[in-house]
């Protein structure tokens, strides 16, 4: 075998070795598992990349939530009587609802139905994986005129009447704070760590998010999955 031979073979199997370790290099980033052990449960939760997944930016959310939700609310006394066009949401035993300061707990037929249903696949898939249950938390749910109003004079510059929580449609999940389920049998459950939980939950909404339920932003800022109904 002459030289020019050699030498096209000898490119050719590094090229070949170059590519291998490019693609086990992008295999790896793609699919990266969440780090840490959680005693007696020997999982390996996948963990969804949240800032390149989750990036309906707010005109998308908005043009949705104008279509489907209900005009901006004046007060919390209007949403009270809004009986048919929205629903008050309370805890249950896959959520909890936050002690609300700027929003308040009433979203459509439509987002609601949406929350419940994140709430029964966040239980499912921690049963599914072994884990121990916990409930998530909304954080921030439908705000009318005079929260925003309140948030303007507190000084919150970004406080506007074109939020998506201002029709109803709209709804902030922690991915940081979650709250471990009680065995009712009176024995401990172990703790199953945030990042887990975080993980958990990133893949429910990316689901919920491909079959085009939702739309849905990764808040870094506030530290939640930021929701928005599409039904």
């Amino acid at each position: 075998m002459n030289r020019k031979w050699k030498a096209i073979l000898a490119a050719a199997a590094l090229l070949s070795v170059l590519a291998g370790f490019f693609w086990i290099r992008g295999a790896v980033r793609h699919r990266r598992w969440v780090s840490g052990h959680i005693e007696n449960h020997p999982v390996r939760v996948y963990d969804v990349q949240y800032t390149r997944v989750f990036n309906d930016l707010n005109d998308l959310q908005l043009q949705v939530a104008e279509t489907v939700g209900v005009p901006p609310v004046q007060s919390r006394e209007e949403a009270s009587r809004m009986k048919n066009a929205l629903v008050e949401i309370r805890d249950t035993d896959s959520y909890i609802v936050d002690q609300l300061t700027h929003s308040i707990p009433y979203l459509t037929p439509g987002a609601a139905g949406l929350l419940d249903r994140i709430g029964v696949n966040f239980k499912d898939s921690l049963a599914s994986k072994g884990l121990n249950p916990n409930k998530f938390i909304v954080t921030s749910v439908l705000r009318t005129r005079d929260d925003v109003d309140r948030l303007r004079r507190s000084g919150n510059i970004n406080a506007t009447e074109k939020s998506t929580h201002c029709h109803a449609t709209t709804f902030d999940i922690s991915y940081t704070r979650f709250v471990k389920v009680p065995d009712l049998r009176g024995r401990p459950y172990d703790d199953v760590s945030q990042p887990y939980l975080k993980a958990v939950l990133g893949q429910v909404l990316r689901d919920l998010r491909k079959e085009g339920l939702c739309y849905v932003k990764y808040e870094r800022q506030q530290a939640c999955f930021h929701i928005t109904s599409r039904k």
